[in-house]
């Protein structure tokens, strides 16, 4: 999850990551607006003493939850992580995309190649694999993304028959050692040729309508929407295609989730390299107006367009809440729920999400049986103090 060198905010924000105003970002009619005048805040009574949102030595730039006050995150609240450190910056005329392996016209395409092909806007929110309650679920974002077409970019370069796994390879480098010997990797994901072309990926140069800063990828990274922040390959310096499976680090090793299944009398072990977003709703923040209180909170899916969203006070039954109308496929979705005359004391609250599938948000019991932290998508019961 964490990169391996300390860097610190200027770092991080080098590259011009500064928001630059909230009007380039389209609408913001309905989402988390700053407090009114009359409106207070209620804080929770469940944040652990050790969070501390913000950059943490290694660079993870951790977002604070209760305070999303927007539909699209501005580019200096995105969760940021690295994991070999951020490579140096590179001017945009001198950018080079590399296309090898089992195609028909390999090349280096610059940037304006890229951005000569047709292009794609799509507003994606994704989080890390690893985010958690530890830290509010703070490694998360939802942003606005313009570049090319991953499959318009696979289609002039020809793919060969035998072509069936697309390898994105960074410029970020680490060494690894495989069966004590060491080497100098780059970070890499790859999709199956399938995935590649049918999922709505794009090789993205743009955020919230501006050129990609340095620590979101700059000057090209891929956006796979409905997928878990490690596979929004950042600084994408190559794409290759190939006619097996590509076992790297973060594919094989790590970002690998270990699930037990019961078969029979005994457990039956599996892994699965981290890859769709699982279905999830955070509460991140409760109002109050006089006596009214409204509990605010989102969701993240793999695009599957969602059923309902509801929230449920201390053992009361399933309420629904009101959906951002704003959200579409692949964004987070912001919902809202107006809590009537809360009584005085300690209160449980959580929230669900169900999507048109049938397929519900897990209780925390329901993942027990996943060692691994990855994919945590079980309900999170958040407290609060009425006074």
């Amino acid at each position: 999850m964490e990169g391996t060198r300390s860097l610190g905010r200027r770092e991080i924000l080098r590259g011009g990551l500064a928001f630059a105003g909230l009007a380039a970002l389209g609408s913001t009619r309905w989402a988390m607006p700053a407090l009114a005048q009359s409106e207070e805040l209620v804080p929770f009574t469940d944040v652990p003493e050790s969070f501390s949102p913000g950059i943490t030595p290694r660079g993870t730039y951790i977002t604070d939850t209760r305070e999303i006050r927007t539909f699209l995150t501005p580019n200096d609240e995105f969760f940021v992580v690295q994991h070999y450190g951020q490579p140096e910056p590179i001017e945009p005329q001198a950018y080079r995309l590399r296309t090898s392996g089992l195609v028909e016209r390999p090349r280096d395409y610059t940037l304006d190649d890229l951005k000569a092909l047709a292009r794609a806007d799509r507003v994606t929110g994704f989080e890390c694999g690893g985010n958690s309650k530890r830290i509010l679920h703070g490694l998360v974002g939802n942003a606005r993304w313009s570049g090319a077409k991953l499959a318009d970019l696979l289609r002039e370069t020809g793919v060969r028959p035998d072509g069936k796994e697309v390898v994105f390879f960074g410029r970020d480098k680490g060494i690894e050692e495989i069966r004590r010997t060491e080497v100098e990797q780059r970070f890499a994901r790859s999709l199956s040729l399938a995935d590649a072309m049918s999922l709505d990926a794009m090789l993205a140069f743009e955020m919230n309508g501006e050129p990609l800063p340095h620590a979101h990828g700059a000057p090209l990274r891929l956006i796979v929407p409905g997928w878990y922040g490690v596979a929004q390959v950042k600084w994408l310096d190559e794409i290759r295609l190939q006619d097996t499976r590509f076992m790297g680090r973060f594919m094989a090793r790590d970002y690998v989730t270990l699930r037990g299944y019961e078969n029979g009398e005994e457990t039956l072990w599996l892994e699965t390299s981290v890859g769709p977003q699982r279905l999830k709703s955070v509460i991140v923040r409760v109002t109050r107006t006089g006596d009214r209180h409204r509990i605010l909170g989102f969701a993240l899916c793999d695009g599957t367009a969602l059923e309902s969203i509801e929230v449920r006070i201390d053992d009361g039954s399933w309420q629904p809440a009101t959906i951002d109308p704003e959200s579409s496929k692949y964004s987070w979705t912001l919902f809202t729920y107006d809590w009537q005359g809360p009584s005085p004391g300690e209160h449980t609250l959580v929230s669900r999400v169900t999507d048109v599938d049938g397929r519900v948000q897990p209780l925390e019991e329901e993942i027990e049986p996943k060692p691994t932290y990855w994919e945590n998508n079980g309900l999170h019961a958040r407290t609060v103090l009425i006074s």
